[in-house]
């Protein structure tokens, strides 16, 4: 009779090459995860829209640099019954006008509002616009503080470090974490969507440092860690330019900077 051989399951040798694979591919399921429901609009050479789902877009504009190069910068489009808030102004005027036109003429959605990320002119740039139209334009007592600083329209809602919208059902959460790529940046989350717009404070995979010259980059990573914490659940991360992301996009963004802590 032959003797039957019981293995040890804990005695099994791991294959390295095997456990590689499986981290690739979950990673890669992941990345696919945030990219397989997306449908990109072209609307001009100015402004291309991201759909993320029925009621969640990002707006892409661009601004033109020294040398000449465009260079891309995101925003949020966030909607609900008919009804929706964009976070942070295209970064031009003709993006400005054609976004507004898009969305409140060609998809008949009333923007209750605009709300601006930070101070800078990619966040702020067609406040007058949006003005002209009759969309009220919200920002934080410390954006508002800096853009009178730097000689610009002032908002017409203001806040201290959250304030809470609604559109119906859906919550849209913004808050103040501390300084980070400037001083007021604040986040937008939307807890049903399990979305973060992040803005400038976020980078993209691979990105650099970029403009620091509103930073506080001793407490960059600090910021973020909070912001990591508090949405724990997060699973599309919007940075203030470059690609999408998920929780990697925060975890990127401390280290970035942790050195300099």
């Amino acid at each position: 009779m032959s003797k039957s051989v019981i293995t040890n399951p804990s005695k099994k040798k791991n294959n390295p090459a095997k456990l590689v694979l499986i981290i690739v591919c979950v990673l890669f399921l992941s990345s696919c995860k945030n990219k397989s429901s997306q449908e990109n609009i072209h609307i001009s050479e100015n402004l291309q829209l991201v759909k993320l789902n029925t009621h969640s877009y990002i707006h892409v504009s661009y601004i033109t640099l020294k040398n000449g190069a465009k260079f891309p910068c995101n925003g949020f489009v966030y909607i609900n019954n008919n009804e929706g808030y964009i976070f942070d102004s295209p970064a031009n005027d003709k993006a400005t006008v054609e976004l507004i036109d898009w969305f409140q003429g060609e998809q008949k959605i009333n923007i209750k509002g605009v709300v601006f990320n930070h101070f800078h002119d990619d966040c702020i740039k067609g406040i007058e616009i949006f003005k002209e139209n009759g969309i009220p334009s919200i920002a934080s007592n410390l954006t508002e503080k800096r853009m009178i600083q730097e000689g610009s329209y002032v908002p017409d809602q203001t806040f201290d470090n959250y304030l809470e919208l609604k559109l119906g059902e859906k919550t849209i959460i913004n808050s103040f974490f501390g300084e980070a790529h400037s001083n007021d940046n604040i986040t937008s989350y939307f807890p049903q969507d399990k979305i973060l717009f992040g803005g400038c404070m976020i980078k993209s995979l691979n990105a650099k440092k970029g403009n620091l010259a509103d930073a506080n980059i001793s407490e960059w990573s600090n910021t973020v860690s909070k912001i990591k914490k508090a949405y724990s659940d997060v699973e599309i991360v919007i940075p203030g330019h470059g690609d999408l992301g998920d929780q990697n996009l925060l975890e990127y963004t401390i280290n970035l900077f942790k050195a300099e802590d």
